[in-house]
């Protein structure tokens, strides 16, 4: 390994020696959206980006090449196993490799700070030693596959609102501890090849300038050697960018760098060093991928293919976490079973954002459950939609858009796995640009599964005509409301244009016509607007009255609840926790008629569950993923166990959340709760959560039989004293006695996976990091070192946070 690294600089430094200023700066900026420029003088082919932590979207978001989609981040963390992680990371690098894709823009390792996040599903968890052990994994596995990785966003960046200027304030202990931890431990554990840095300001420098945290921290003390690269249009200063240690700036083409860095080299404005620099770190980068001639790849021989559709099911079902299991309700017995809910029909599998992908298909609760259960054993009624809202179209829908240009000749077409369409970049169908573009035509058929009237409307600035069943609903312009992040204004308030009256199974013609208009262009090369539609709206009282007759009749009830993209997504936080819509009141009303009810929780991140003691069981599911419909099957089947363990916090509800701010004041967020976020916060608080961090149900019983705990590990024995195989995650907290510190009451020091049959006794040794008993002293040195807090200490080996099984007192 020694000599392949060595022969791999050695390259880099002879490709680096051949170019000239302004091949070195067009290198460092985005030749498009999602690559970087080929240099052929030097061997180099151009390096290819994708989003990429549940699915490789590829440089063309397009269902014609569609992507396996994994479970959401939280739903992977919920799993606490790194090695798991690892396997999906390596899927991801598969999946990489197929679509030309050499760089993956994640993991996102930012934390829960406050469950208002609104993009929490897409990070891991709100403990950020959790957080870097399944970002380890992650990042180990997809590089395993030799695709590069970026971690991201470095750091600050756990809220949506402002996040392209807020300045975050926070102090060095917190920031040490906990926000740059996560980043810590992947830097030195995974050694990724990728930093990405965020939009927003720490202690009033701009992250892509932060030259302290980025040129002193992450590459001095940390020993990073991958490339930075800027969130999409977070570079905003040429000399600061590239002083601050920022490598590349994107999108393309006009970014700071380029033809700008070249300039204030010849100006005397930067140095030629920093430019070499980050070049450097760029072919570095290109070399390890395979894309540098001369230099020996990181990886030359891919692991073995992985079944995605398999490994989508896997980690679904191990990271769904039994919060409640009164009298055993799950696994069902045999019997009738009465689901309802909208999202059992129409699942949702992801999380809104720069995250989405097209699967090939998805499996929905209701198709799992049907290809599980005895044929004629379930019933399906809606109850209630998490959504009164128009929606992107989809069921029932076949739609193409095609692209015409200003003389309304066709330029091409492609098809539209929905309504909705997000062009980003070069995302156009083939033969279509930008400059040529005028107008977006969404054609297509509809088949509606309900007589009634239906709904239809836009989504999206400028102009629309709007034609269903051969009639105009709508010619006219829609002008920019409040947003200020173009993914709120995107994935922002639909607006009904029109109802017509349709009858379930005959088919129309619908069509609605974009005519693109200057003002109301997006900051970079981009189409984004929807066609939107919502079904015969019925009286709520009555759609609940059918799912709570179903329900007395049937000898189980399943409730799906959900979400929805206006709730959780990229570009905007949450307001609050409530599920929307009607769906506490059929959840109610269901448990009421049957006490044998199951909730099923599609959700990214923690909602408010004000029923929780009505009903039998409860399940999170999280985004699932595409086999999310299965593998509820499995676990509400009994044929596997639901594996997870909370990555986060379950409040009562929001009100008893100790942290939830994340509004600027005067472009300012200060994080003044300082090391005390997540469990830390409610523990100092005295309060208790619905479900506490690392709670979770198996479907068999453990005893903590033995705890040996030394400065270095602690080594727990337990037994499986249930009837069937099962899984236990081990949870170590350190707890200090009589602390002469500041510091949380407890917190996890270590974590670890055991499996044993129905009576089977096994031993597991947790690592216990010297980390662990150390904390950010901010006396020392100025701005602070790391120093290792000697006494006494509880060691807890725990099956939650809240359930400490067997205690040692250690001494250090």
């Amino acid at each position: 390994m020694a000599d392949t690294n060595a022969v791999r600089e050695e390259a880099v430094e002879a490709a680096l020696a051949k170019l000239d200023l302004d091949a070195k700066t067009r290198l460092l900026a985005g030749q498009d959206m999602w690559s970087l420029p080929a240099l052929p003088e030097i061997g180099l082919a151009s390096l290819v980006m994708s989003d990429g932590p549940i699915g490789v979207r590829g440089v063309r978001w397009t269902a014609d090449d569609p992507s396996v989609a994994l479970p959401s981040p939280t739903a992977l963390a919920a799993a606490w196993d790194p090695a798991l992680a690892r396997r999906a990371g390596r899927l991801l690098a598969q999946e990489a490799r197929r679509k030309g894709v050499h760089v993956l823009l994640a993991p996102t390792v930012n934390l829960h700070r406050t469950p208002l996040g609104g993009r929490h599903f897409e990070a891991y968890s709100e403990d950020p030693f959790l957080t870097g052990a399944i970002g380890t994994g992650y990042v180990r596995g997809v590089q395993d596959g030799g695709v590069g990785t970026t971690v991201k966003h470095f750091v600050g960046n756990d809220a949506e609102t402002d996040r392209f200027t807020v300045d975050n304030k926070i102090a060095p202990r917190p920031l040490r501890e906990l926000y740059l931890a996560p980043f810590e431990a992947i830097v030195k554990n995974a050694h990724p090849w990728g930093i990405m840095t965020a939009y927003n300001q720490v202690n009033g420098t701009t992250m892509t300038e932060h030259r302290h945290l980025v040129n002193e921290v992450l590459r001095g003390e940390w020993g990073f050697d991958g490339y930075n690269v800027s969130d999409w249009m977070a570079a905003r200063s040429t000399r600061g960018d590239i002083e601050g240690g920022l490598d590349v700036a994107m999108p393309g083409p006009r970014t700071v760098y380029g033809e700008a860095l070249a300039t204030a080299v010849r100006a005397g404005e930067v140095d030629e060093t920093a430019v070499d620099a980050a070049v450097r770190n760029v072919l570095r980068l290109a070399a390890r991928v395979g894309v540098l001639d001369g230099a020996p790849a990181a990886v030359t021989e891919p692991p073995a293919p992985v079944d995605g559709d398999a490994l989508a099911r896997e980690i679904a079902r191990r990271g769904f976490v039994l919060v409640r299991n009164e009298n055993g309700a799950l696994p069902l017995e045999r019997g009738s079973v009465a689901l309802s809910g909208a999202a059992a029909r129409d699942a949702r599998v992801l999380g809104g954002g720069s995250a989405q992908v097209f699967p090939e298909h998805t499996v929905s609760p209701l198709d799992g459950l049907t290809a599980a259960l005895p044929e004629g054993s379930l019933s399906y009624v809606v109850g209630a939609d998490p959504s009164d809202e128009l929606a992107p179209a989809d069921q029932g829908f076949t739609l193409r858009a095609v692209c015409r240009d200003a003389a309304g000749d066709v330029l091409g077409e492609g098809s539209l796995p929905n309504g909705q369409v997000q062009w980003i970049g070069d995302d156009l169908p083939a033969g279509v640009t930008h400059d040529a573009l005028a107008s977006i035509e969404v054609v297509g058929t509809f088949t509606p599964r309900e007589s009634g009237e239906h709904s239809f409307g836009t989504r999206g600035l400028g102009a629309y005509a709007l034609t269903v069943a051969g009639r105009v609903l709508f010619d006219g312009v829609q002008a920019m409301g409040p947003e200020t992040d173009p993914f709120e204004a995107f994935f922002g308030s639909p607006v009904e244009r029109g109802t017509v009256a349709l009858t379930a199974g005959e088919t129309v013609e619908v069509s609605l016509l974009h005519t693109l208009d200057k003002e109301f262009a997006a900051p970079l090369p981009a189409v984004m607007f929807s066609f939107v539609h919502l079904g015969p709206r019925r009286d709520p009282d009555e759609l609940i009255a059918e799912a709570v007759e179903a329900a007395r009749a049937a000898d189980t009830a399943v409730v799906v609840v959900a979400t929805t993209e206006r709730v959780e997504s990229e570009g905007f936080d949450r307001k609050d926790l409530a599920l929307p819509g009607r769906q506490d009141d059929l959840v109610r009303a269901v448990a009421a008629a049957n006490p044998n009810t199951v909730v099923v929780v599609n959700a990214g991140s923690p909602v408010e569950l004000p029923w929780r003691e009505d009903v039998a069981a409860i399940l999170l599911t999280w985004f699932p993923g595409q086999e999310g419909g299965a593998a509820l099957a499995d676990v509400i089947t009994g044929a596997e166990e639901p594996g997870g363990r909370l990555p986060t916090t379950w409040p009562v509800a929001l009100a008893d959340v100790p942290v939830t701010e994340v509004t600027p004041t005067d472009g300012e967020l200060d994080y003044a709760e300082g090391v005390f976020i997540g469990y830390r916060a409610w523990d100092k608080a005295g309060a208790v959560p619905a479900y506490p961090f690392g709670h979770g149900l198996g479907y068999t019983t453990w005893t903590y039989d033995s705890l040996v705990a030394t400065p270095e590990s602690a080594t727990v024995r337990l037994t499986n004293t249930g009837a069937r195989a099962g899984r236990e995650v081990v949870q170590i907290y350190l707890a200090p006695v009589a602390d002469g510190v500041e510091r949380p009451a407890r917190w996890l020091a270590g974590f670890a996976s055991v499996e044993a049959g129905a009576g089977e006794t096994v031993e597991v040794t947790v690592e216990l990091p010297r980390r662990a008993f150390e904390i950010w002293d901010e006396e020392k040195g100025g701005s602070g070192a790391w120093t290792f807090v000697p006494g006494g200490y509880e060691v807890l080996a725990a099956h939650s946070l809240s359930d400490a099984r067997l205690t040692a007192r250690l001494d250090v």
